[in-house]
């Protein structure tokens, strides 16, 4: 049984003005309604994947899991994690009922305010789950959001990103942009490739994959990235490395240059 979200809850944008698209989808996380079961869900996932994560994870990503004060052995309480990581950067983890349409998703972004399913896989899902949950949300976004560079970037694309809906052609550029970063992104420290997104992060399967040397890793150009197609389905045969999340802040502000 998932923890039931009460709809109404009133989240505002950074700025003060209250979300309008997306204010249908938001809820509230129910945390004493999760089961011991539950949490014993996420404390098996989180340590299968902090061991590999401690070696090869960025330094931002690991750094973020300490500053939010994500634990082990327990389902984040969204209200904790917002009590540390808002004073950061301005952004919350902000409960949402699932999947929500791009005009929502963007409006959210945009507002700093990052769309947080409070649902937690089955036991029997624990290697894949098609659809999002609180693990892939929270530890596998929600850490890079307290670094300062890859906050802003967010909250850019976001923006960028919600002027485009009326192009559907610039907007799949723009969501292969969010691919190849927030995604799937990897960066160049001390000489060698570590991953940052949260699909790399979150999933065991596909972090070996990259970390075995698997997929072509190249330099990252934002021209072959709002080229570069890709299939949900299967594992990456291409990733872009960066040197600096500054790469990728600067990425978004030239793709508003060239498509906005």
């Amino acid at each position: 049984m998932n923890p039931p979200g009460v709809a109404g809850a009133e989240t505002r944008k950074h700025g003060g003005e209250p979300l309008t698209v997306a204010q249908p989808f938001l809820i509230q996380q129910q945390w004493d309604a999760y089961t011991g079961e539950q949490h014993a869900v996420w404390a098996e996932l989180v340590r299968r994947r902090m061991p590999q994560l401690r070696e090869h994870a960025a330094e931002e990503y690991l750094n973020g899991f300490e500053q939010i004060g994500l634990r082990e052995d327990t389902i984040p309480n969204l209200a904790d994690v917002n009590r540390r990581l808002g004073p950061r950067t301005g952004w919350n983890a902000t409960p949402v009922s699932g999947f929500l349409p791009p005009d929502a998703f963007f409006e959210m972004l945009g507002a700093r305010q990052f769309p947080t399913t409070t649902y937690i896989r089955s036991r029997e899902a624990m290697e894949y789950t098609p659809e999002p949950d609180i693990f892939h949300d929270v530890f596998g976004h929600v850490p890079m959001h307290a670094h300062p560079v890859f906050a802003d970037f967010l909250q850019h694309y976001g923006r960028v990103s919600a002027a485009l809906m009326h192009d559907k052609d610039k907007l799949e550029k723009m969501g292969r942009l969010f691919w190849f970063t927030v995604e799937f992104g990897v960066i160049l420290q001390k000489g060698k490739v570590k991953l940052y997104g949260s699909g790399l992060i979150s999933s065991h399967g596909e972090g070996t994959h990259v970390i075995e040397g698997k997929p072509e890793i190249r330099d990252f150009n934002l021209d072959q990235v709002l080229e570069q197609r890709f299939l949900v389905s299967e594992e990456q045969k291409v990733l872009y490395a960066v040197e600096s999340f500054d790469q990728i802040y600067e990425a978004a502000q030239e793709a508003e240059k060239r498509l906005g």
